[in-house]
């Protein structure tokens, strides 16, 4: 069986002069887990895209580690020490563990042992069949450099009284889903994943309530919103955060554009090709739905599909019963109507006036720019026209980012004729998606009718039997 233990840990977080090259470094004794339990941690965490230094070289080595080890190891932020029968058998890893302990000391790194197939106590205080006799043999080697010993007990008492895992007879595959998933998902936390994304932590909070990971029922949970509004950039930062979460995930981004260029069955393949991680053959919609249905019903998973627009997309990609417990489907859409199904739905609202404000500014200015009076008045008449859009925003302020007065004057007038094509491609995708009466009425509306009130304004297209 596996037995999380957790002890008392004084590590903090590392000093902001620190160089970090890799996310971890692995710390085994390599006659012991080279090829078994280290080499699967290390594939299990690479796979994830968690950056790890593994010691490869099968030397015979002295009695000190060299430097560029030593480098590797300060460079850390993570050390995961694999305690093995045999680990205090080795003076290089009992030497590699004293600088180990001593980076902690110094400068916060986070270390993780693992005790595999052996007694934490018989670590922390070096007793027993093997953390015991391999003492006794190094007092005879060593005898005459106690302070080396005394270095090596001290890093082994400190090291072996962390928070950590102890392996007994379980099975090792879960065992290593536990740690990595520690890892990738306390690195993603301290990622700036959606810096410069002005509102962001208070849809992060509102999404992470709706999904309640953790809760056993498979969950559809819908972001409605117009276009350029931030709908696929919300679900990208919950997808970052959470992903570690579960047993597989997929980013189907553009839903509505490739299935129109390629087809479901090419979405269908995607996300058996993610969730499965091998590559599915699947001749029709059908067919992938079956396989769906057999091979993820037990696996919680979680899925996002972008820029849906069409209830056949989800016929497709999104039956509830496909997917094991747990499991969490998120939907970025323009038409609420989709959304039905769903468990929960997130309407994402434009941004407020200071929001507005905040994110004009970080696009049409330079970082700590002292920004004069003239620019402030006409940022004003640029956030009228965007109205809370962030695409608006964006596209505007980037395109008028380090010009002249005169030319945001310029870029100003020219708006109401003619508007960015970055806004308008995005929009127009909403227009294009509606019938062909309801395209007369918009029409009828924006040329007619703009100001109008909408009491007024609806009796008169009643009247016109529209």
């Amino acid at each position: 069986m596996t037995t999380k233990i957790d002890l008392p840990s004084t590590s903090s977080s590392c000093p902001p002069f620190r160089k970090l090259t890799y996310d971890v470094f692995l710390s085994f004794r390599g006659t012991d887990t080279r090829t078994n339990f280290t080499d699967h941690l290390y594939a299990a965490l690479k796979q994830k895209g968690i950056y790890t230094f593994r010691d490869d070289e099968e030397l015979n080595r002295g009695e000190s580690i060299g430097p560029n080890l030593l480098e590797a190891i300060e460079e850390s932020r993570y050390v995961i020490v694999v305690f093995s029968q045999n680990y205090a058998d080795s003076s290089w890893c009992l030497d590699e563990l004293a600088k180990v302990a001593e980076c902690r000391r110094a400068m916060g790194q986070t270390v993780l042992p693992v005790f595999y197939h052996v007694d934490p106590s018989d670590v922390r205080r070096q007793t027993g069949e093997h953390f015991g006799k391999a003492f006794q043999e190094h007092q005879e080697r060593f005898g005459g450099n106690p302070d080396k010993l005394q270095r090596w007990k001290d890093s082994l008492a400190e090291i072996g009284n962390l928070s950590g895992w102890h392996l007994k007879d379980g099975y090792e595959s879960k065992f290593i889903q536990e740690i990595v998933e520690k890892i990738f998902t306390e690195l993603n936390q301290i990622i700036p994943i959606y810096e410069g994304l002005v509102g962001m932590d208070s849809h992060l909070n509102e999404m992470l309530s709706y999904l309640d990971i953790g809760c056993p029922d498979v969950r559809i949970i819908g972001i409605c919103g117009m276009g350029g509004i931030g709908k696929t950039t919300i679900a990208q930062v919950v997808f970052e955060r959470v992903q570690a979460q579960f047993e597989g995930c997929s980013f189907l981004e553009n839903v509505r554009e490739v299935t129109e260029k390629q087809g479901a069955v090419h979405l269908q393949k995607q996300l058996l090709s993610d969730l499965l991680e091998c590559s599915v053959n699947v001749q029709n919609t059908k067919k992938g739905k079956s396989i769906m249905r057999e091979r993820l019903r037990t696996k919680m998973v979680l899925i996002i599909l972008d820029d849906v627009d069409q209830e056949k997309q989800l016929e497709a990609l999104c039956d509830r019963e496909s997917f094991g417990p747990g499991s969490r489907i998120i939907i970025t859409t323009r038409d609420k109507h989709l959304l039905v199904e769903g468990d929960k739905v997130y309407t994402v609202n434009r941004l407020t006036d200071d929001e507005a404000l905040e994110l004009f500014r970080m696009k049409a200015f330079k970082k700590d720019q002292l920004v004069r009076e003239d620019f402030l008045e006409l940022s004003e008449e640029f956030l009228k026209y965007a109205n809370g859009l962030p695409l608006a925003i964006k596209v505007l302020g980037s395109s008028i980012r380090g010009r002249s007065v005169k030319l945001w004057s310029s870029a100003l007038k020219r708006l109401e004729k003619n508007p960015p094509k970055g806004i308008i491609d995005v929009l127009k995708v909403s227009f294009d998606g509606l019938e062909k009466s309801e395209k007369k009425i918009f029409l009828d509306i924006a040329c007619f009718f703009k100001g109008g009130y909408i009491d007024h304004v609806t009796r008169i297209l009643h009247g016109s039997d529209c």
